[in-house]
């Protein structure tokens, strides 16, 4: 199966219509971060992803680590624990000898943090000129340890969505070394691994209906996706999603929404409304969970539309763009 690949509608509009036709046509439901595939009597979840991100190293990490970071929160968003990775390194001819050790040092490190181990891989070079570096490939395995149904199509009307902490500091991190901005601030990006933070909602005994990564195309694209696949609406309040003051400035600047800027340790989570205070305690309970919120709740609508409800009361559409906003921002 295919799996989901972020981004904006354009992307999605070319994997639903021209690559699963031909690569998965037996596929059915909607995309997830990983396929869950059951093996003699247990599920494990499966996944890939490539990095092509520029500039390789950025505020707060680097292409190795996040190479880690997104595979590992891939496998996190179908509840799974992360076990093994493999790893695809394509080397552009010239590339210094140096930034390799210390891509590769990162991403030991960011693999031993998190638990996984890396236990194959390839490498290939390129002629110079004909890559940009360093492009990283690699697939996750991880085990699925509960009997949870984790889902894009499984929220319902009146479920709470809660978010794990605040958005766009690692859109704004990239796009202050591409145009050399400064701030009064460090704008470092949130990489991170969430497993701990599902971990929690699992022990709480929480009832998952779905997990969605912020990556390429930020909290509103995430949230439009899961709307499309739940066949459903989601009403959400701008006065409760947490958006950093130096990051909003720095949107406002480069005339940027903070709710499609890509993140790299933040995701959202649907739950029944009557266990989201549960889920928000659980969730602050962990280092990387310590500022979640609720942010809004699932509506019956039959547009499927994500609406935002500003402090005067106001409601206006959310919806997803035709393309990304920050083109190689993973």
């Amino acid at each position: 199966m295919l799996g989901h690949g972020g981004g904006g509608r354009l992307m999605n509009q070319l994997i639903r219509e021209r690559l699963i036709p031909r690569l998965s046509p037996e596929r059915d439901g909607p995309l997830h971060d990983a396929a869950v595939i059951p093996v003699n009597g247990q599920k494990i979840a499966f996944t890939t992803d490539s990095y092509v991100i520029n500039p390789i190293f950025f505020p707060g990490g680097d292409i190795g680590q996040l190479a880690v970071h997104g595979t590992v929160n891939d496998l996190c968003m179908a509840g799974a624990r992360p076990l093994h990775l493999s790893l695809g390194l394509i080397l552009e001819e010239g590339f210094p000898i140096r930034d390799l050790e210390v891509v590769t040092e990162s991403i030991a490190a960011a693999a031993a943090a998190t638990g996984v181990s890396v236990v194959t891989g390839d490498t290939k070079v390129v002629d110079k000129g004909k890559g940009d570096g360093i492009y990283i490939n690699t697939a996750g395995i991880g085990l699925i340890e509960h009997d949870q149904h984790i889902s894009p199509a499984a929220p319902r009307p009146g479920d709470a969505v809660i978010l794990s902490g605040d958005i766009g500091r690692h859109g704004m991190a990239i796009m202050a070394v591409r145009e050399g901005l400064s701030f009064e601030s460090d704008i470092t990006s949130d990489s991170a691994p969430v497993w701990a933070c599902v971990r929690a909602l699992l022990q709480a005994g929480i009832t998952i209906r779905c997990l969605r990564d912020l990556t390429r195309g930020g909290l509103a694209s995430a949230c439009n996706e899961i709307a499309e696949a739940a066949h459903m609406g989601i009403r959400l309040r701008e006065d409760a999603i947490p958006v950093r003051e130096d990051v909003r400035a720095a949107c406002e600047i480069l005339g940027m929404d903070p709710l499609y800027v890509a993140n790299e340790g933040r995701f959202i989570a649907f739950v029944p409304n009557a266990e989201a205070a549960s889920a928000v305690t659980a969730l602050r309970a962990t280092a990387l969970g310590s500022a979640a919120t609720v942010i809004g709740h699932c509506a019956d609508d039959p547009d499927h539309l994500v609406t935002l409800k500003n402090p005067l009361g106001h409601d206006r559409i959310i919806d997803m763009l035709s393309a990304d906003q920050l083109p190689r921002i993973c």
